[in-house]
């Protein structure tokens, strides 16, 4: 899922200061689950704004799917016209989505952080940054990217101690993480292996995504 955190009241309202009327537009799927955009956060923050007029809330299905949010979008069409801005708690995929639906001013709630991982509800750990070139297959299934605060694709550092990273010496080293799980299933001889350097192309060149599929 994608992890999202509040922006300060303070930003959103001076975002939000040349708009008189908003409409406030909540996430049902990974927003909700990260406890920023569901039902009780879109009411907490039209209590926030108690300085606008809020025309209208709502909390979509998926705002990132162009096909639901199309389909959502016609029950809230009158109170979204007669908005002057839309406040987006999304991810920055959502906010996009709604400007190429709508056209309106879109005011993002949210910062967008990572794709993570649920441990319990409210409880995430960043276990993925999207980096285009994924080799889970050459290191057992533990990410370095998304897991050592260096990325190295090859490791461990010689900063090391006692199995703890030297950025963070509560956290488990990733690169010794990778070794003891290549050990566990008999694949040392890949994690010995050298990786080349990473290609940041590849992850920061917009890409479309062209499939078979019909809208």
């Amino acid at each position: 899922m994608i992890l999202t955190e509040k922006k300060p009241i303070e930003e959103i309202k001076e975002s939000l200061k040349n708009n008189k009327k908003v409409f406030i537009l909540g996430c049902g799927t990974c927003a909700a689950l990260a406890q920023t955009g569901g039902e009780e956060q879109v009411k907490e923050m039209a209590q926030l704004l108690s300085d606008k007029e809020i025309v209208g809330t709502a909390v979509v299905e998926t705002p990132c799917d162009k096909r639901l949010l199309k389909r959502d979008l016609r029950a809230i069409s009158t109170a979204l016209n007669a908005a002057d801005a839309v406040l987006v708690l999304s991810c920055g995929v959502g906010i996009q989505t709604l400007v190429d639906l709508t056209g309106k001013i879109v005011i993002p709630g949210l910062n967008t952080k990572f794709i993570g991982m649920t441990e319990h509800i409210g409880e995430f750990y960043q276990r993925c940054l999207a980096c285009s070139d994924c080799i889970l297959d050459e290191t057992g299934g533990i990410c370095p990217i998304s897991r050592c605060p260096k990325g190295l694709l090859n490791g461990p550092c010689a900063g090391h101690m006692d199995e703890k990273c030297e950025v963070d010496r509560e956290k488990d080293c990733a690169w010794v993480l990778i070794y003891k799980r290549m050990k566990d299933i008999g694949k040392l001889d890949k994690f010995r292996e050298f990786r080349k350097p990473r290609n940041y192309q590849i992850s920061t060149a917009p890409q479309q995504v062209v499939g078979s599929g019909s809208e």
